[in-house]
Parts: C-alpha cells; sequence; structure tokens
C-alpha cells in the first residue's frame, strides 16, 4: 500500500468514525438556545445527547453481525440513509422530546460508520499496523472537537441552531459519495453467519468469552467514558459557571481536543519502543492522579477559568494514548467474528458514555464536580479493571500450568 492509498484509506475511515463525534460536537455550543426555542431547561436538551448515545450503543449491536454477514458496504450503506433522514427530522422538530426521539434514530443510522470502520482496520491491515492505524483514524476523529463547536458555535448564533443539523445531513452524503467510489469492499460477505438471535448471541458470547477482548474493551471502554462526561458536562460548566459565550466554548472546546490530537501523534512515536499494554498501563495511572487533583482543585476553589482549562488539557492528552491501543489490542483475537468483536467494543464504550454522561447530568449542581468527579471514576475504573483482568489472567494461566506438570508427573 502507497503512501497515498494508506492516507486516503485512513482519511475515510476517519471520516467514518467521525460522524458520531462530529454529530455530538457540533450542536453543543446551541443546547442554551435549543432550550429557550423548545421552551424546556438545558437539562432536558442534554438528555438528547444520552439518547444519542444510547442508540449508538444498540445500533452497533444491530450492526455487528450484518457486516459480517453481507460485507462492510451494504450495512453501512444503510445505515447512512438512515442518518441523512433523521438529521432532516432533527432540524424540523417542535419539541425536546421529539428531538431526543429522533436523535436515536440519528445515532442507530450513524454507528454503521463506526462498526465498518473497525471492522475494515481488521480486513485492510496486518496486525502489527493495527495499532498505529486506529491512532491515525483517532486523529481524524480527534480533529472533529476542534471544528465542530466552533462551526456549531458560529451556525447556532449567525443562523439557527436547526441548521446544524442539516449541514450534518450534507457532510454524511458527502461520506457516502467518497465510501462508493474510493473505499475498498474487504472481507466478502460470509453465509456461514447466521442471523438467527441464538447464534447471534452466540458469536457475541464467543467474542466476550475471550479474555484480551474482555479486559481490553471493559477498562479501554470505562476509561474512554471520561470524554462522553467532559462532553456532556462541559458546555454547562464553561457558559453557564464560567459565563464564556458561544463562540469562546466553541474555541476552549477546540483547544481541548488538540491535547487527544497531540497524544495521537505520541502514540505513534511511543509504539515504536513501547508496547500497546505498557503505554495503555501508563497513561491510566497519569490519569488518575491528575483525575484526583481535579476533584481536590474544584472541591477547594482552586482553579479559575483558564487553570481548569489547563488541568483539562493535561488530563485529556491520555485519551488520544488510551483509546487506540485498547482497541488494537481488544479486536487482535478474531477473524471471522470482527464485526460482532467491533460491534461489542463501540457499544460498550457508547453504553459507558451514554450512562456516565446521564449521571453528569442528573449529579448537576452548579459546579464543575459532578463532570470532573465522573470523568475521574471513569479512568479509575479503567486502571482497577485492567489491573485485576490481568492478574485473573495470570492466575489462571499458573493454575493450567501446574495441572500440566500434575498430569506429566502422573
Amino acid at each position: 500500500m502507497s503512501h497515498k492509498q494508506y492516507f486516503y484509506l485512513i482519511l475515510i475511515l476517519g471520516s467514518l468514525a467521525t460522524v458520531s463525534p462530529f454529530s455530538i460536537d457540533m450542536y453543543l455550543p446551541g443546547f442554551p438556545r435549543i432550550a429557550a426555542d423548545l421552551h424546556t431547561t438545558i437539562d432536558k436538551v442534554q438528555l438528547s445527547l444520552t439518547s444519542y448515545f444510547i442508540g449508538i450503543c444498540f445500533g452497533q449491536m444491530l450492526y455487528g453481525p450484518l457486516v459480517d454477514r453481507f460485507g462492510r458496504k451494504k450495512p453501512l450503506y444503510t445505515g447512512l440513509v438512515v442518518y441523512i433522514i433523521a438529521s432532516f427530522g432533527c432540524s424540523l422538530t417542535s419539541s425536546v422530546d421529539a428531538l431526543i426521539g429522533m436523535r436515536f434514530l440519528q445515532a442507530i443510522g450513524g454507528c454503521a460508520g463506526m462498526v465498518a470502520s473497525q471492522a475494515l482496520v481488521s480486513d485492510l491491515f496486518p496486525v502489527e499496523r493495527r495499532a498505529e492505524a486506529f491512532s491515525s483514524i483517532t486523529l481524524v476523529i480527534a480533529v472533529s472537537p476542534m471544528i465542530a463547536p466552533t462551526v456549531g458555535g458560529y451556525v447556532t448564533s449567525n443562523m439557527a441552531w436547526q441548521w446544524v443539523f442539516i449541514i450534518l445531513a450534507g457532510i454524511v452524503s458527502l461520506i457516502v459519495v467518497a465510501v462508493y467510489f474510493f473505499l475498498p469492499t474487504g472481507k466478502e460477505p460470509d453465509n456461514s453467519v447466521s442471523l438467527r438471535p441464538k447464534a447471534v448471541l452466540n458469536g457475541y458470547a464467543t467474542v466476550i468469552r475471550q479474555p484480551q477482548f474482555a479486559i481490553y474493551t471493559f477498562a479501554g471502554g470505562l476509561a474512554n467514558a471520561a470524554t462522553f462526561a467532559y462532553i456532556a458536562g462541559s458546555s454547562d460548566v464553561f457558559m453557564n459557571i464560567y459565563h464564556v459565550t458561544e463562540q469562546q466554548y466553541g474555541w476552549i472546546f477546540a483547544f481541548l481536543a488538540f491535547a487527544m490530537i497531540g497524544s495521537t501523534q505520541l502514540n505513534h512515536l511511543l509504539l515504536r519502543r513501547f508496547k500497546s499494554e505498557q503505554i495503555i498501563k501508563a497513561t491510566l495511572i497519569y490519569q488518575s492522579v491528575l483525575g484526583i487533583i481535579l476533584i481536590l482543585g474544584i472541591y477547594n476553589n482552586w482553579f479559575g477559568l483558564l487553570c481548569l482549562i489547563g488541568m483539562m488539557f493535561l488530563f485529556l492528552t491520555g485519551q488520544g494514548l488510551t483509546g487506540p491501543n485498547t482497541s488494537a489490542l481488544s479486536l487482535a483475537p478474531f477473524r471471522k467474528h470482527t464485526g460482532s468483536a467491533s460491534a461489542l467494543l463501540g457499544s460498550w464504550r457508547m453504553g459507558t458514555g451514554a450512562l456516565l454522561s446521564g449521571v453528569v447530568s442528573f449529579l448537576h449542581n452548579q459546579t464543575a464536580m459532578p463532570m470532573a468527579g465522573t470523568m475521574a471514576f471513569c479512568v479509575m475504573g479503567g486502571l482497577v479493571i485492567l489491573f485485576t483482568g490481568n492478574a485473573v489472567v495470570k492466575h489462571q494461566a499458573r493454575g493450567r500450568d501446574i495441572e500440566d506438570e500434575i498430569s506429566v508427573l502422573l
């Protein structure tokens, strides 16, 4: 694969994976105006974000077996068309409940890109290059928080928040064209993959019983949820507590997104000297320490606006390191059930994101503590899962070795 081919392939796969992050980030600056226009509160508007996370969680479970059975592209086209229709539906809503429902449907369509892009990485790249490929895709994804809130802030203030969803529909229409003309097909359809409920559940059970998948999916997914806790709480923290404008919030969000962009580039360099396992462990320890400092600082009122932004920047650098490496290690053991493994990986990430973004909203107390406390909980929980899971696997391996030695002696 030439450098040019690699660039275009990563760009398209990254664009597919970016559909949902862009859909999340672009309308965040419009929360106050959406709440005013729909005669509701920001807390209720935040539930449209939670419904999007829930839709992604369930939608990926739907697409996993489909991309294994029918190949990568047919389910992908179906999902993206559903997304486009739902986006126009969001722009036409006249109540917050309708917006919540349409966002759920939008997520069901958009998550097809997440499942297909991860499966295609396993199809098109050898095992030793997948962490690098995921890191490059994460770089594309990380650009969206720099662009989306800034664009969303200007669109909301100068046009109307409904235009955010019309623009999203237009962007995804262009992605459909790129997929049709330039994206390789990937793995061929596999008619041996059954879509009967029992067979689908058995396929997922096979995936989740794989120790390496379970450890890095659960640990990485919980750690990754810190990003969603930040997304769910940031508009309230910066706009209502620190009283920044919509445009200023967009620039703050873009600046903090640069933390993830920089760390994905750092990951390329680190992978030349360290294993993915080592990078994940060190990053989670680093973020856990910063999480504790964040909690103490907010509780004791140590942080002004600039100091809080600086601490958040340092914390979010870890998100660009854990995500690509845990994704690569989670999917590495699979060939036959790649789609199902990708779906479970994505569903766990978005499911925890939905739950913990809802927790941030539920704990809302007009301080930054719900956001910061949830972020710290995510990375510390991921660290506990990582150490506990690896300890259990090593213990089981020692037990098997002892049994083998006894059987040899007998």
